[in-house]
């Protein structure tokens, strides 16, 4: 059974329990599977051999969470070929695609926990009250290894951007 964490999150203030474990600096970034589309899966394989910036929001539908995809969709550009950005929900595939198509987000992969919720479980970021994942970030090197992470304390808040770019440029 996953481990719940209380007390470390909210959502507009009022406190929520994460599901899973949170992973650390250090950690060999736990695998996961998601999906691409509604057939088509992807796990942490997949992107091997690459640095992978994985930016996780509730859904691509609200205000925080689309800003915090198009502002990583503009790094991803600038970051090169040896470098993915990843952004994971639990929205729907085709909603995730309509999406990125309406906002012209193309850099980024977005890939959705909406079946297992492996990712959010793995992770330690799967919102038990209401099975959204709990915005945050990690970064992988290429080998797999966590080199960053921010779990924000409330759902409402932005991301550091800058030290999540500073963290990718590092391994690049």
């Amino acid at each position: 059974m996953a481990q719940e964490r209380t007390g470390v999150a909210t959502l507009k203030g009022n406190p929520i329990t994460l599901v899973g474990n949170e992973v650390k600096v250090g950690d060999k970034a736990p695998d996961f599977t998601v999906n691409k589309n509604l057939l088509e899966q992807a796990t942490l394989a997949d992107y091997a051999g690459k640095v992978k910036l994985i930016s996780v929001v509730p859904s691509l539908d609200t205000g925080v969470c689309d800003a915090q995809t198009r502002r990583f969709n503009e790094e991803a550009a600038k970051l090169g070929d040896n470098v993915v950005v990843l952004t994971i929900s639990v929205d729907l595939p085709f909603a995730q695609a309509r999406w990125c198509g309406a906002a012209g987000i193309d850099k980024v992969i977005t890939l959705s926990d909406y079946k297992n919720h492996s990712f959010g479980t793995a992770y330690g970021v799967l919102i038990k009250e209401i099975h959204l994942l709990m915005r945050s970030i990690f970064v992988l090197d290429a080998n797999d290894n966590v080199q960053y992470v921010e779990y924000l304390g409330e759902m409402t808040e932005h991301p550091n951007y800058e030290n999540a770019i500073e963290a990718v440029k590092k391994l690049v």
